[in-house]
């Protein structure tokens, strides 16, 4: 039986079972054996998130809104379900006592984030702090009589970590780390994360760009220095002590490829546990007697699936196949690991995919594929459609461009203020670079994303006129001070805040920003694609977002070739908001509507006897955000 694995797996306390989420065949719950076999599905759904066990490996406690609202649930060994808050509250974060006692957890009743906690056995809720401050993330220390948490200001960028009694007292700040802006502060996969105490209530682990990278610091819970548990030029993630304290497992990403290592307390050069050649390690998890970590790995040509690595033998184990054996798929194909130059002195890192044949003599048209955020990462992961579209055979560059994460906080800045243009000129540099591969037709360019990437694949379309002669944008934003009227999404406002400045005082950034303003030089065709329908369970009936419909009604004005369509999105409600196309039945005709698209003004055998002049493409617009 194939079961995929989206959730972070969990073993046992009793060290005889592995709990994990997923959407692979049935959507929920899932346990192994530690030994393997097949999975049993413990809850059954898709709206699940955060799972943990309790200490006693009787229950699970998970976060849902199937009750109408994020409430957090126990689960049984036996599925048996009970709802045990009823706050009607957004809640981000949960953790277990030691004891088995209690959960404490993060939610938004009163206005803003606060700590929380549950006694498990009464359903008795209690409000342990007060503020305006994001009081998030909340942990336990070992004797169960503390919780350190995280407060974060009204910026998002700085961090305070705090301890408190476990009955609730205004607590105390151990460490404040500064600078650093984290999108996901009210959300359940924030960046910053939970404070990790070690094991004997000494220590706290916690992670920090104080360094220029993403790395792990830990610091006295009574206060003091902070100290990098190791450092490196790379982001870590993932982090978690043994049982025992003495080591501490974690991720490292190195251009998009994450191994496993495992640091010892003491300082000894960290040993990497699993390294693959091209893939991406995530969620390790110590077995209760230490001698085993479980983790998920994924590549470009697999989707994740639970693997367990011995620290005795180093032998390891694949748990779950989100493929069947027996299941007939077409050939992956494995993307290549390029660089290219771009403007400012910056060295490009991208993948580039390539059909299986390919000659001189049949050039093949070119998409260059954006990714979201714009503070995110391409790394050594699957993806449907970038696979579908190489098999239909064409040439798929995905670049890490400019504001990208994984190379340090220096080049995740390097797009703030100068959205649409700066990270624009790694785009074009991209363009360049595919131009002088044989087998590509450098007079068929395409570019396509999602979020950030419909946004860039608008300004591409706007900013550089000529040298695409096909743009998708895919749930982006064409107008970001007509945004700034209907946004609904506080980490949005925040986002923008951080990286463009405050609205309304930068308003010219936000115009410089915006290529709706620059329609009428848009030459590039462009199929306008966005989701529809509600959010969540408690939210519904909301109204679809005008981002796209504004570009298209622009493009309509200035006479422009365009197209514009809404998925509706049914079934459940999707996680990641009305704006964004999801469900199997949405995506695959979105898919078949994109090659159309593509196949129609990137293989239509149209020889166009008019040279682009690209350079002139961004002369209008090379203004630096900085004359702001």
């Amino acid at each position: 039986m194939s079961a995929g694995v989206d959730g972070a797996p969990q073993w046992s306390p009793d060290g005889a079972r592995i709990l994990f989420a997923s959407t692979a065949l049935k959507s929920g719950l899932w346990t192994i054996s530690a030994s393997g076999g097949a999975p049993q599905q413990l809850v059954a759904g898709g709206d699940i998130q955060i799972p943990r066990w309790s200490p006693d490996a009787k229950s699970v406690a998970y976060m849902s809104a199937k009750s109408g609202y994020p409430e957090l649930w126990l689960a049984s060994a036996t599925g048996a379900e009970k709802q045990i808050t009823k706050l009607g509250a957004r809640i981000n974060a949960f953790s277990w006592s030691p004891d088995g006692r209690w959960i404490a957890f993060s939610a938004n009743r009163n206005g803003t984030f606060d700590i929380w906690k549950v006694n498990v056995a009464s359903s008795q809720v209690y409000r342990l702090t007060a503020g305006p401050e994001y009081a998030t993330y909340p942990a336990w220390t070992p004797d169960s009589k503390r919780i350190v948490y995280v407060r974060t200001d009204d910026s998002w960028t700085n961090h305070d970590i705090v301890v408190m009694d476990a009955a609730g007292d205004p607590g105390r700040i151990v460490l404040r780390d500064q600078n650093w802006f984290d999108y996901g502060t009210i959300w359940t996969n924030s960046s910053f994360g939970y404070p990790q105490v070690s094991p004997d209530g000494t220590r706290i682990l916690f992670r920090s760009y104080r360094s220029g990278w993403l790395n792990y610091w830990t610091v006295a819970i009574e206060g003091g220095e902070a100290h990098p548990l190791t450092t490196e030029l790379a982001d870590q993630s993932d982090a978690e002590w043994s049982l025992d304290g003495k080591q501490v497992a974690l991720i490292s990403n190195h251009n998009g490829t994450t191994d496993l290592r495992v640091v010892q307390i003491t300082g000894e050069h960290p040993e990497v546990i699993v390294a693959p050649r091209m893939g991406v390690v995530s969620s390790p998890h110590w077995s209760p007697d230490g001698n085993q970590i479980t983790y998920v790995l994924a590549t470009p040509t697999a989707p994740a699936d639970l693997f367990a690595v011995s620290l005795r033998n180093s032998t390891r184990r694949q748990l779950t196949r989100s493929v069947p054996a027996t299941a007939s798929i077409p050939q992956m194909i494995e993307p290549e690991k390029i660089t290219f130059p771009s403007s400012s002195g910056l060295v490009i890192s991208a993948y580039l995919y390539k059909p299986e044949t390919q000659t001189k003599a049949r050039a093949a048209p070119a998409i260059v594929w954006i990714h979201g955020g714009p503070t995110s990462q391409f790394a050594d992961t699957y993806s449907a459609l970038v696979q579908f579209f190489v098999r239909k055979g064409y040439v798929v560059l995905l670049p890490n461009i400019r504001g990208s994460s994984g190379y340090g906080k220096k080049f995740e800045d390097a797009n703030n203020g100068c959205w649409g243009h700066c990270d624009l000129e790694d785009v074009l540099a991209g363009v360049k670079y595919l131009k002088t591969l044989p087998y590509v037709d450098e007079k068929k360019m395409g570019i396509t994303g999602t979020s950030y990437g419909g946004c860039m694949s608008m300004s591409a379309a706007a900013f550089a006129p000529g040298v695409f002669q096909a743009a998708i944008p895919m749930s982006g934003y064409g107008d970001w001070v007509s945004f700034m009227t209907y946004n609904t999404e506080l980490r949005h406002s925040k986002l923008l805040a951080y990286e463009l400045g405050p609205f309304p005082e930068k308003k010219e950034i936000y115009r410089y920003v915006s290529p709706v303003n620059a329609v009428s030089h848009v030459t590039t065709p462009v199929f306008l694609v966005q989701g529809g329908g509600p959010a969540t369970s408690w939210r519904p009936g909301e109204d679809e977002p005008p981002a796209s419909l504004e570009f298209a009604r622009a493009l309509e004005e200035a006479y422009k070739v365009y197209r514009y369509k809404t998925y509706v999105n049914r079934g459940e409600p999707s996680h990641v908001g009305p704006y964004y196309v999801s469900g199997r039945e949405n995506t695959a005709q979105l898919a078949l509507d994109m090659l159309a698209f593509f196949n129609q003004y990137l293989k239509d055998g149209v020889v166009d006897s008019f040279s682009q002049n690209e350079a002139r493409a961004t002369e209008p617009y090379a203004r630096a955000a900085s004359s702001f």
